[in-house]
């Protein structure tokens, strides 16, 4: 085995689920850099998180990295050090680097015209459609449409889904009743909105879409891992049962269960190999009972921040991540297609008997529990002490009063 010390980029809950499968895999502590510290890596001993100012600025980002990277080589030029992105806005900045960061280390990234294509959600269902892959009714519309009122002749009904196209820049702005997406039921509410949006700075394109009905319990998440030579090497698909129901996170999952749907494993792996795609890809897709679909709403360019739930179910990303960019071990081209029986939480195992619907899957999600076939990203039994037991004691506490103050049995968001 070659040694190697995994770089991580951000401090969230994705970087902490990562820098657990380093930690279970090869018992090896990473380290992360970031703009700013988020909670779930606060008070770890299997990652130490490095801030770094104005690191999702493109100039400081490149000139500290290749600064970290001399530095590391030098003081110990045998070891391969292992860059992975946690997080769109690093993703977008690994990109932007191309080649640079290669005389130092070794990752995974898109060049630029195919990750702006893929992570910009209007080019991406230009590609859906090229490509046959089914995806929700759209209208885009630019800021000079909102102005003209052009964003009010819909080719669909009511209810609609609203999001921005441009996910990274959306990060920047704020104004009342920002969220990442919305479901509006009536005309007056997406108007009120939009003008908000582009009011407060907003400039990139808006998405607005036929709402998919149906609620957390339609949707489905993939992960799948491409090699450096572009092909795919597992996927693993999962049903999420519930999501956060917060304004600000909304969407993002927080159960799921293991699936497995052989014609979207399919349909996705023809599409990743053909475009040259490389690293994790995360797709977001919702049921669609009308006609039988599964219908795209995005592909992430890293592993979705519940990535996890691959892991707990026994195929580590950490693993995919060395054997390919590390080892460079052969591939025989059978794609592993994941089959799992672990639930995955991000929240209380209340929440979950509380919130998620009645019926066959939250009786298998219960079963789960039961057995003991379950767990979390953040409750590692190897990295627990009082101060990181209290930090997720509190989080679990936020969840609780967020899904009594906001949650609905409505559509999922995306």
């Amino acid at each position: 085995m070659t040694r190697f010390q995994p770089i991580l980029l951000g401090s969230d809950i994705n970087v902490y689920g990562m820098a657990r499968a380093f930690h279970e895999e090869y018992g090896i502590v990473s380290d992360a850099y970031a703009y700013f510290q988020l909670s779930p890596t606060k008070f770890s001993k299997i990652v130490n998180v490095h801030i770094v100012p104005d690191f999702d600025n493109f100039v400081t980002f490149r000139d500290f990295m290749l600064h970290l990277g001399k530095r590391m080589k030098a003081e110990d030029p045998g070891r391969t050090l292992l860059l992975i992105p946690c997080g769109d806005v690093y993703a977008n900045l690994l990109s932007q680097c191309g080649d640079d960061l290669r005389k130092y280390f070794v990752y995974n990234t898109l060049d630029i015209r195919l990750s702006r294509e893929l992570a910009y959600k209007a080019t991406f269902y230009k590609l859906c459609e090229k490509y046959g892959l089914p995806h929700p009714k759209t209208k885009t519309v630019t800021a000079e449409d909102v102005k003209l009122g052009a964003y009010k002749d819909l080719p669909f009904d009511y209810p609609v889904a609203m999001k921005p196209a441009n996910s990274v820049e959306w990060l920047d702005i704020d104004f009342e009743g920002r969220r990442k997406a919305y479901i509006f039921e009536r005309p007056e509410e997406l108007d009120t909105m939009i003008r908000r949006a582009y009011d407060a700075g907003y400039k990139s394109e808006m998405i607005i879409q036929d709402f998919i009905p149906g609620d957390d319990s339609r949707m489905r998440v993939l992960n799948a891992y491409v090699d450096q030579h572009h092909r795919v090497r597992m996927m693993f698909l999962g049903h999420p049962l519930l999501e956060d129901p917060s304004p600000v996170a909304a969407g993002n999952y927080a159960a799921i269960i293991p699936d497995f749907n052989q014609g979207v494993f399919d349909r996705i792996k023809a599409f990743l190999e053909d475009i040259g795609y490389e690293g994790v890809a995360n797709f977001d897709m919702k049921y669609d009972e009308r006609d039988g679909e599964y219908k795209l709403f995005e592909i992430n360019l890293r592993q979705g921040r519940s990535s996890y739930f691959v892991t707990l179910n026994g195929f580590n990303l950490a693993k995919y991540f060395v054997d390919d960019l590390v080892e460079d071990t052969p591939f025989d081209g059978n794609t592993v297609f994941g089959r799992g029986s672990k639930l995955w939480l991000e929240i209380p195992r209340s929440i979950f008997t509380d919130y998620v619907a009645e019926g066959e899957d939250k009786a298998r999600g219960t079963a789960m529990l039961k057995a003991g076939d379950w767990g979390t990203t953040l409750e590692y039994s190897k990295d627990m002490n009082p101060l990181r037991w209290l930090m997720i004691r509190h989080m679990f506490s936020i969840y609780k009063k967020s899904y009594a103050k906001y949650f609905k049995q409505k559509g999922a968001l995306k």
